[in-house]
């Protein structure tokens, strides 16, 4: 196991006009589970390839452990990875699969055989050693790759969506597999997602990049209740954070006639445009004109919660505004609902340059 420890390292594409990955400083810990997210295109694939040494780093270092791997040929890294495409042979069984790398490496059969049948073991695969890929399901065959991987008794564990051509119901399944199995090898894990569901419900820590920069490295709770820019409070949560532009005045928020509570710490900084930010679970309705007026105008039953969606003529309100309630008492579509919230829920922003001002 070891330290994955990116120092400053950048990547640059032959003809582009920026780097994809300008300098990006990183230390993850031995054993870690570490995810890297954000939206397409903001550099995640391209830090976790680099690492892999499938992308050249045109600056700075990239090591494992002691070891600087930064020119380091991908072979000589020890590292396993895991590809979004499976990247199965198909003319071979599971059990060659997975041993195919040790066999490249002049494993002996009775060591290889051994290995092969412990991870298959682990990941509830021994009964389908001798059948070929096309006869798997998406989640056996990504079973198989993750097979692959731990045959090999990597360092470091490289994965990039790998549960992105799963459906819905199996994704769910083998993410817990994935980060069950991680916590047991205690194998340090880079893993690339645009999902931040699936980053929240993984990581021991997040990393949220946006344009090839890291907005925020942290727990996913700290992620959730302490988001340290607008781009991360925008980014991390399903549904989104509730985005309000209204003006700083009198130690609160001015949208139109309604004055949005914060806390104190965010009362002595705020000046001018700022931004606040309420989780859909943190409103709470009140009586008629004493919050925020919401005319209802979707209703997503789930059961034991319900997601209210609406829209409000108050300046400043975007045109959906998300509200959790309760699944078996709430406003019907077409009624107007009036919410507010308490301070301590409310996340302030600096609208010009996204920075956090709440505590």
């Amino acid at each position: 196991m070891a330290v994955v420890r990116f120092e400053k390292a950048q990547r640059w594409y032959p003809g582009a006009d920026k780097p994809a990955v300008p300098g990006i400083d990183l230390e993850i810990a031995d054993g870690e589970f570490m995810v890297l997210v954000g939206p397409s295109g903001c550099g995640k694939s391209t830090t976790l390839r680099m690492l892999a040494g499938l992308e050249e780093v045109n600056e700075g270092k990239i090591y494992i452990g002691d070891r600087d791997v930064t020119t380091m040929p991908p072979k000589d890294r020890d590292i396993a990875m895991v590809f979004q495409n499976y990247a199965l042979y198909p003319h071979m069984s599971v059990a060659d699969n997975m041993g195919f790398a040790l066999k490249m490496a002049k494993v002996k059969d009775e060591e290889r055989r051994k290995r092969v049948e412990d991870a298959a073991k682990i990941l509830g695969l021994t009964e389908y050693l001798d059948r070929k890929p096309k006869a798997l399901s998406g989640g056996q065959r990504q079973r198989v790759a993750m097979g692959r991987a731990i045959v090999r008794s990597p360092q470091v564990f490289c994965m990039d969506e790998p549960l992105s051509n799963l459906d819905a119901k199996m994704r769910v399944a083998t993410r817990t597999d994935i980060a069950k199995l991680q916590a047991e090898l205690g194998v340090t894990t880079v893993y690339v997602t645009h999902d931040q569901v699936e980053a929240m419900t993984m990581g021991d820590r997040v990393a949220v990049m946006k344009d090839g920069h890291l907005m925020q490295v942290d727990t996913p709770l700290r992620l959730y209740d302490k988001p340290r820019n607008l781009f991360v409070a925008g980014f991390i949560g399903s549904p989104a954070m509730n985005l309000l532009e209204g003006k700083a005045a009198g130690g609160k928020v001015a949208l139109g006639q309604y004055a949005v509570p914060v806390d104190e710490t965010a009362a002595k900084k705020m000046e001018g445009n700022v931004t606040v930010g309420v989780r859909p679970e943190n409103w709470r309705l009140v009586g008629e004109s004493e919050g925020l007026p919401v005319n209802v105008t979707v209703i997503e039953e789930l059961g034991a919660d319900s997601f209210v969606y609406g829209t409000s003529d108050v300046e400043g309100v975007p045109s959906n505004v998300i509200i959790r309630v309760s699944g078996r008492d709430h406003p019907r579509k077409g009624e107007t609902m009036y919410i507010t919230t308490d301070p301590h829920h409310v996340h302030v922003f600096d609208t010009d340059t996204g920075d956090r001002l709440s505590d």
